[in-house]
């Protein structure tokens, strides 16, 4: 079973506690997915070994174990909704099913954020998955990240969305 790797450089990714448990919270999603890994397994195992042991392997460093666990759960109980919800936010003909496993992670943590972390700005939730999306893919990924999750953010918080312009970025 193969876990989306680390990125290979630092850059675009912020590395606080909360952005270190988005990126485990979209890779034990992917791992879920792809390996059919349970919930309670996937979310034991990045816990325990992979959360706080940056200087083993270059996992992922000091997360906030509370919010990586809060996002995978939330995701996995809400997934029907959320799912609904990134359908209606795609481009026509799209759908989630139809995309990388990476990807439909990377959407499902940005929407269950927007509909649950009231706390966290919307600028900051869309960032956050776009910069992820950025250390995964070199296309237009990121760019689906960023419309997509823009497009929730009015819809769900309403509003005129994020209005970041991360979109652009390399």
């Amino acid at each position: 079973m193969a876990i989306p790797a680390q990125p290979a450089s630092d850059s675009g990714l912020d590395h606080t506690a909360r952005s270190a448990a988005r990126l485990g919270a979209v890779q034990a999603l992917y791992q879920m997915d792809i390996a059919s890994t349970p919930l309670d397994d996937a979310v034991a195992e990045f816990v325990e070994h992979r959360l706080e042991h940056a200087d083993e392997g270059g996992e992922i460093a000091d997360a906030d174990a509370a919010h990586f666990e809060d996002i995978v759960r939330g995701v996995v109980r809400e997934q029907r909704e959320l799912d609904r919800q990134v359908n209606n936010a795609l481009a026509k003909g799209w759908s989630l099913a139809r995309i990388d496993s990476t990807l439909r992670a990377i959407l499902r943590c940005g929407t269950y954020e927007l509909r649950r972390c009231k706390d966290v700005p919307l600028k900051v939730i869309i960032n956050e998955y776009v910069d992820i999306a950025h250390a995964f893919f070199e296309g237009d990924e990121p760019g689906v990240v960023n419309a997509v999750l823009d497009r929730l953010a009015r819809d769900i918080r309403g509003g005129a969305g994020a209005e970041h312009g991360s979109g652009g970025r390399s």
